[in-house]
């Protein structure tokens, strides 16, 4: 079995990567995660979907001596799937030095560690948000990058950058995966979105007023040009983002890629506007929501969605689950962590 690193394997993103891997025969997985963002107890729900526990060190990627401890000590590692990032556009606005030293320090950290223990694949969390606010929709891999928006956008693009220039003369080869919209939680309802700090991504947010865990919630902006003045996203099931870093993995893995970089948009291929996200949870899970329109927020986009035309062709991926299965999924997970008090009042 080929040994993968995923850093930030308990995370939201993180942690639905590694229950696919973990189900998957051809790798032994390991995470890095020191649980800023997450919780302990999502090693436990791992490891009740797949059968299987997940080795994880709770070490911070900005320290690199405990980073290259954990590499030296899986000298067998052969691929690394790198997320560990804070994602928050509305937090990076509001604390954008919190967003630079983490998402960038990290990544140094492990490009510093691939080169010292001769790893020669990674595949790069990165984000349609690099795209900025582009002038024609839907968005491809070719798509002319506009000025970031947010703090967070610009580490994702600073970081693709790094390793564009990492990598030149080096025997490293890399896919970026530049995700939209991940939603929803693990069909099985027993993992999903799990932020240890106050959530800001919207159907969290949802959830929680729809669990009496807060009052309301505020759609920001009702003016863009999109069919109901609301924001325009690609909203996408958190495991086909997931079952995406496997297919990218073997094809690196499997040296199908003849470039050292690939760029894959990683989207569903359609939009959908934050009022019809909220109506079909009102719908499919028979809730009704409490919220209120408020101004448009610095940093948000007006539409954005993907050209998956690429990731289709050369990955052979396609998203499983639909705008249902994301809102049904997210309210089964809370009802599960209201049940076994796993959740906390913000």
């Amino acid at each position: 079995m080929a040994k993968i690193l995923i850093t930030g394997g308990t995370g939201y993103i993180g942690s639905h990567t590694a229950i696919e891997l973990l189900q998957d025969a051809r790798y032994e997985v390991l995470s890095i995660d020191n649980f800023s963002n997450s919780s302990p107890e999502r090693l436990d729900n791992i490891a009740h979907i797949t059968g299987k526990a997940l080795q994880n060190y709770a070490v911070d990627l900005c320290d690199l001596a405990a980073t290259e401890a954990v590499f030296a000590a899986h000298q067998d590692i052969v691929g690394v799937i790198h997320f560990a990032a804070f994602m928050s556009v509305e937090e990076s606005v509001q604390n954008p030095l919190k967003y630079y030293h983490n998402n960038l320090n990290s990544l140094i950290n492990v490009l510093k560690c691939c080169e010292k223990f001769g790893i020669k694949h990674l595949v790069y969390s990165s984000s349609c948000s690099v795209y900025g606010n582009v002038e024609k929709l839907p968005v491809s891999e070719e798509t002319p990058l506009q000025p970031a928006q947010s703090p967070y956008a610009n580490t994702k693009l600073i970081g693709e950058q790094m390793i564009q220039d990492f990598v030149k003369n080096r025997n490293l080869k890399a896919i970026f995966l530049r995700y939209f919209n991940p939603v929803g939680a693990h069909i099985s309802g027993r993992n999903g979105e799990y932020p240890s700090n106050k959530p800001f991504n919207l159907l969290p947010i949802v959830v929680e007023v729809a669990a009496g865990i807060r009052k309301n919630f505020s759609i920001y902006g009702t003016k863009y040009p999109t069919r109901d003045g609301t924001c325009l996203r690609d909203y996408i099931h958190v495991t086909d983002i997931a079952s995406a870093h496997i297919q990218a993995l073997s094809f690196l893995l499997e040296n199908e890629n003849n470039a050292q970089i690939e760029i894959f948009n990683v989207g569903s291929g359609d939009g959908v506007t934050v009022q019809e996200i909220v109506d079909a949870f009102e719908k499919v899970n028979q809730l009704k929501l409490t919220y209120q329109y408020g101004e448009a927020r610095a940093g948000d986009v007006a539409a954005v969605y993907a050209d998956n035309t690429k990731i289709r062709s050369l990955l052979k991926w396609e998203t499983k689950y639909n705008l249902v299965d994301m809102v049904a999924s997210a309210w089964k997970w809370q009802v599960y962590l209201e049940q076994n008090k796993q959740i906390s009042s913000n």
